[in-house]
C-alpha cells in the first residue's frame, strides 16, 4: 500500500488526455464534473438525455464547448454502445440517473428502468471493450436499509433502500457487484462504486431539492417553504464527490487494489437538519429572506441518514475540503453572479481552483 502522503499528492494532471466517457453529462453533477476534467485536458465524452431543468447548468455555462456531447437514452444500448465505442475510452464514470425520490413515486417503472437497466447497458458496454481500466458507478447514500440510527452507515451494511428511487440504486449496486465477480474479477478493469450524501452547489435547478428551491424564492423575494426542517441529511459542496469520485477513478486506474464501494459524505458537524440548513442560506444570502415550516404530507423519505466514511479517509488519506458553511457561501456566490448575467463559466473555473487549492 503507498503512504497516505503518496496518495495526496493525487491532481488532475493525472486526467490530461485520457479519454473519459461519462454518463449523466447534461446534468447538475455532470457539468460540473465536465468543466473540472475539461480544465484538466481530459478528452471527455458524455451521454445523456437533454438537459433534465430549465434553466440548466449545462446551457447555461455552455458545457458542450468543452466537450463531446451524445445526447442519447441509457436505456437504448445500441446507440449507447455506439457512442461509447468511437470514444474509446479508458474511463468510465456512470452517473444518469433518474435521481428525485418523489419522482420515482410517480413513475416507478420508468425510475428503475433508467437506474437499473441503465446500469446493465453500461457494463456491457464495458464488458464488451477492450480500452477502458476504471469504471465508476455513482449511487447514493440511500442505498443502505435504513435503521434511522445515529451512527453512520458502511459500506458492509445491508443495502435496501425504502422508496422506489433508492431501492432502484441500491439494485444499481447488486448489478455493479454481480458484474464485478461474474466478469472483471481475473481482467485488468478496476470496478468501483461511490455512494454520495446530498450535493449542494450552484447551478442545481431541479424539484423538490431544498437549495434549488431557496435560490427560487430568493429570486422571487418570497418565503421559503421547507417541508421537512428536522430531517438530517449528510450535505456537502458538489466539488466534494466530484473529486473523490475523480480521486477513486484515477487510482484504480493506476493499481487494481484501490477497486470497492466507498461511501462520499461530509463529517459529523455538517450533517446538518434541513432547517439549520436553511438557517445558513438565509444568513449568507441576506436581503430579509426568511423561511416557513410548511409539511405537505409528501410520500415517505428518510428523517435520519449519515455516513460513516472510515474506508475513504483511511484508504485515500482523503478529507472534506470545505465546511457546510463555505459550501453555502460558494451556493450563493454562483447564484448571484448567474442572477446578475455575471459571467458563469469563469466563476465554475475560479470555485474549481480554490476547491483544488486546498
Amino acid at each position: 500500500m503507498e503512504s497516505v502522503g503518496e496518495i495526496m499528492d493525487f491532481n488532475l494532471d493525472f486526467y490530461r488526455n485520457k479519454r473519459v466517457f461519462i454518463t449523466g453529462h447534461t446534468g447538475f453533477k455532470g457539468s460540473w464534473l465536465c468543466k473540472i476534467l475539461a480544465n484538466a485536458g481530459a478528452v471527455v465524452t458524455g451521454y445523456a438525455l437533454n438537459p433534465p431543468t430549465t434553466p440548466s447548468l449545462f446551457d447555461i455555462a455552455e458545457i458542450q464547448q468543452d466537450i463531446c456531447s451524445v445526447i442519447g437514452d441509457i436505456s437504448d444500448y445500441q446507440n449507447l454502445k455506439k457512442a461509447f465505442d468511437k470514444s474509446q475510452p479508458e474511463i468510465v464514470i456512470h452517473m444518469a440517473a433518474q435521481p428525485i425520490v418523489r419522482d420515482s413515486y410517480k413513475d416507478p417503472a420508468g425510475t428503475y428502468e433508467v437506474n437499473v437497466m441503465g446500469t446493465v447497458n453500461i457494463l456491457e458496454c464495458v464488458r464488451n471493450s477492450n480500452c477502458v481500466r476504471s469504471f465508476l458507478n455513482v449511487t447514493t447514500d440511500k442505498v443502505y436499509l435504513n435503521r434511522e440510527w445515529a451512527w453512520g452507515y458502511r459500506e458492509n451494511e445491508e443495502l435496501d433502500g425504502f422508496d422506489p428511487y433508492s431501492n432502484s440504486k441500491s439494485c444499481s449496486e447488486l448489478v455493479t457487484h454481480c458484474y464485478k465477480r461474474s466478469f472483471f474479477a481475473n481482467s485488468n478493469i478496476a470496478i468501483s462504486t461511490a455512494r454520495a450524501g446530498n450535493v449542494i452547489g450552484g447551478g442545481d435547478f431541479a424539484n423538490d431539492r431544498i437549495i434549488p428551491d431557496c435560490v427560487r424564492a430568493a429570486m422571487n423575494r418570497q418565503d421559503i417553504v421547507v417541508r421537512n426542517p428536522y430531517s438530517t441529511r449528510p450535505y456537502q459542496h458538489v466539488l466534494e464527490p466530484l473529486y473523490a469520485y475523480l480521486m477513486i477513478a484515477a487510482m484504480q486506474y493506476t493499481d487494481s487494489k484501490y477497486e470497492g464501494y466507498y461511501n462520499v459524505g461530509p463529517d459529523d458537524q455538517d450533517c446538518f437538519q434541513t432547517g439549520a440548513l436553511v438557517d445558513l442560506f438565509v444568513k449568507h444570502w441576506g436581503d430579509g429572506l426568511k423561511w416557513v415550516n410548511r409539511y405537505d404530507g409528501g410520500p415517505h423519505e428518510a428523517n435520519f441518514l449519515k455516513l460513516d466514511c472510515s474506508k475513504l479517509k483511511t484508504t485515500f488519506g482523503w478529507a472534506p475540503h470545505w465546511n457546510l458553511e463555505v459550501a453555502i457561501s460558494k451556493v450563493v456566490e454562483w447564484s448571484r453572479c448567474w442572477i446578475n448575467s455575471g459571467d458563469v463559466r469563469e466563476c465554475m473555473d475560479k470555485q474549481i481552483a480554490q476547491f483544488w487549492e486546498k
